[in-house]
């Protein structure tokens, strides 16, 4: 069972996944902690962690209703004897028209969901709801493609490709499309790019794709 943060990091099986989660909690800590100096990597190793497989989050349906989507995290474990299942989610980067029609929103998909309790310069703890997450970058500036009219988005540069952010910057579920692209020299296909499905209504996500 996790209890902190080194059971989490030794818990991860793929390396690149701990060296990322590792390096952005210190990148949070400097960034959104009121403890910025006074934490030692001894002292992260023993914060105290609880996982989560899912988060529930208040978006609008059709009519203008609050209703809530349930976002899955399961991890490296598999769901039900089956493939690991870990949602594409809609992240809150800017403000505005930032990354065209997406409107300063992109598709991650979810790895990791957790919380941690760091302790502050005065000795107090606060809870923070954090998430690990494979990032992506908007073909075109984000704009819809002429002919498909939807938007693409391909995996980001290796060394921000997995980001820890706040779930607090979930707004809602993505439905994601890989593109496999065929590799000349060997025939094999590779998920660099995907087509974000803007015209599925947030609603019927969950039913649709459970």
């Amino acid at each position: 069972m996790i209890k902190d943060f080194r059971a989490l990091l030794d818990n991860m099986q793929d390396t690149t996944h701990r060296a990322a989660i590792y390096s952005g909690m210190w990148e949070f800590i400097k960034h959104n902690s009121r403890n910025k100096t006074y934490i030692l990597d001894e002292q992260l190793h023993a914060m105290e962690v609880c996982i989560y497989h899912g988060i529930n989050v208040p978006v609008e349906g059709l009519v203008g209703e609050r209703i809530s989507q349930m976002c899955r995290c399961a991890g490296s474990q598999s769901r039900c004897g089956g493939d690991r299942r870990n949602d594409w989610v809609w992240v809150k980067q800017y403000p505005g028209r930032c990354y065209g029609v997406m409107n300063g929103r992109l598709p991650w998909q979810l790895q990791r969901l957790f919380k941690i309790k760091l302790q502050n310069e005065d000795g107090a703890f606060v809870e923070y709801w954090l998430a690990l997450a494979f990032t992506t970058i908007p073909e075109n500036s984000g704009n819809l493609d002429p002919v498909s009219k939807f938007v693409d988005v391909r995996k980001a540069l290796a060394a921000v490709a997995l980001q820890v952010f706040s779930m607090g910057n979930i707004i809602g579920c993505a439905h994601v499309i890989p593109e496999i692209a065929a590799n000349s020299k060997t025939g094999d296909g590779c998920n660099e790019r995907s087509i974000v499905n803007s015209h599925i209504d947030l609603v019927t996500w969950n039913d649709g794709y459970n």
